[in-house]
């Protein structure tokens, strides 16, 4: 019996990791408490990116003018396609991976 090669992602930059990520869903932090989670289907060296059945969650505080407490909102929507301008990520974050044994 031959030994059989295990075929081994190779991440050298970090783009390399959102390249192995199309296709499928990230998880996108971006400016002014915004978060969005959606399908990768395109992306450039500047994280400019297309995203399909994107669901958005933009986070605000309020502050109560009596009690001077911080009010937390959350509102959410749904978007089929979105294009996303680099300059305002934050963070993207690849899909959990389990290596199969």
């Amino acid at each position: 019996m031959e030994d059989e090669q295990i075929p081994t992602i190779s991440v050298k930059e970090p783009l390399d990791l959102i390249r192995l990520s199309l296709d499928e869903r990230v998880h996108v932090k971006m400016r002014n408490e915004r978060v969005l989670r959606g399908k990768l289907h395109a992306y450039d060296q500047h994280l400019n990116m297309v995203l399909g059945d994107v669901e958005e969650t933009v986070t605000t505080v309020e502050i109560d003018e009596e009690t001077y407490e911080e009010i937390y909102k959350t509102t959410k929507r749904s978007i089929p396609m979105l294009f996303v301008r680099g300059d305002g990520v934050i963070l993207v974050s690849p899909p959990n991976r389990t290596p199969a044994l």
